[in-house]
């Protein structure tokens, strides 16, 4: 008997026990579910991007001709001024040429003169050729007159044409020597502008011997050493990096083709860098690059932020965690982004919405939403109320039964 009486009080027990869970978990849904209150507050809306601190102008300085450094006279950080040298290179095989090309030019120039004087004695000589024609020519006229009134020998008629025609054949041929004289002093001529271009040319290799600086700035990069040999055969070899301005730098952000759409010039912009932590710089988008680069089919574009350093405290290569403001609202409905992310049922729900408890027990409310920040999504519009609490997850105590599902 006491063993049945036992047997049905534990049966009871039991009972009593899972009707008091079943009620207890339809009484207080709210034991479930972890919840927020919807509430107004400022959203701001952001783009966020990585970018490198350059300065905004800066020059590279190479060389043009090859050979072996043999001194530098500025290092990094050195402040140098425009003419002011860099650096040396070798210039014994650079005189040489100069000295040869001298020597050249004296050559023409003498070849040139010789050829000069020809002309002169040629110009001479025609004069006398002329003369003689003029004589011979008279001779001749004289002689024919002669000979037709029977007053001169025939022999004496040759020889005065033959006298003729020999100093107009002379004539003839000085003038054709003047002709070949003018071609060889044109040449010479020529020669000696070749040789004025090559003195000229390995003049100015010569000057580029000194690396000079072509602006006012700081060294911002030193590429080369004493005793190193440059070779500027194919390309200009890059020997130091001079900015010319360090008070005015600019951020070069890297944005994606996803939000490339949100960025416009004269959008406000802030960011900070690892070296001063807490410390935000602020800027605006003076340029958006339309050139893109793909990097492992990955599309971004350049935008380009102006920031001034008149503090010194932003470096070249430096890294910018940059922010693009696209919009800000004030005073708005809001509710937690991660209450948009609840779902419950099993089935996919249409549109954005939220989950409220409403008499103990779950709802979705359908809502339409604006602007987000990453944390709080604007409520546009739909059936909420500020102090209404949404579902944002599961307590701990819950979580090894069904847990709502996030997406």
């Amino acid at each position: 008997m006491l063993r049945k009486i036992s047997f049905f009080l534990t049966i009871l027990i039991i009972f009593l026990g899972i009707l008091w869970f079943y009620l207890h978990r339809k009484g207080n849904r709210e034991s479930e579910f972890k919840l927020e209150r919807v509430s107004r507050g400022d959203i701001i809306s952001k783009v966020s991007a990585t970018g490198t601190i350059n300065p905004v102008a800066t020059v590279i300085v190479g060389s043009q001709v090859s050979g072996k450094i043999v001194a530098i006279y500025a290092d990094y950080n050195s402040r140098v001024k425009r003419g002011q040298v860099l650096a040396e290179i070798d210039p014994s095989l650079f005189e040489a040429q100069v000295q040869q090309s001298r020597a050249s030019l004296e050559t023409a120039k003498a070849n040139l003169e010789k050829e000069k004087r020809t002309m002169q004695v040629l110009m001479a000589n025609l004069e006398n050729a002329q003369a003689m024609l003029e004589k011979a020519k008279r001779d001749f006229q004289r002689a024919k007159y002669l000979y037709e009134e029977n007053l001169l020998s025939e022999s004496d008629m040759d020889s005065a044409k033959q006298t003729y025609e020999s100093a107009l054949a002379n004539v003839e041929s000085i003038k054709s020597q003047i002709k070949a004289q003018e071609f060889a002093i044109k040449a010479a001529e020529g020669q000696l502008m070749q040789s004025l271009a090559s003195l000229k040319n390995a003049e100015t290799n010569l000057r580029y011997t000194k690396i000079v600086s072509p602006v006012d700035g700081v060294v911002v990069t030193r590429n080369v050493e004493v005793g190193q040999t440059v070779a500027a055969s194919f390309q200009t070899p890059t020997l130091f990096l001079i900015a010319k301005d360090l008070s005015k730098m600019q951020v070069e952000a890297t944005v994606s083709e996803a939000d490339i759409s949100k960025i416009r010039e004269g959008q406000e912009a802030e960011f900070t860098v690892d070296a001063y932590p807490g410390r935000i710089f602020r800027g605006r988008v003076s340029q958006v690059r339309l050139s893109p680069v793909s990097v492992q089919n990955v599309v971004t574009y350049t935008v380009i932020i102006p920031v001034d350093n008149t503090h010194m405290l932003l470096r070249p290569g430096m890294t910018a965690n940059v922010s693009f403001l696209v919009a800000k609202k004030t005073n708005v409905l809001r509710v937690p982004n991660v209450a948009l992310r609840i779902r419950l049922g099993g089935e996919r729900q249409k549109g954005a919405g939220v989950w409220v408890l409403r008499d103990n027990r779950p709802i979705r409310v359908p809502i339409k939403t604006g602007i987000s920040d990453g944390t709080y999504t604007e409520v546009v519009s739909g059936d909420l109320e500020e102090g209404d609490e949404v579902i944002v997850g599961l307590k701990e105590e819950k979580r090894g039964t069904t847990a709502p599902r996030f997406f």
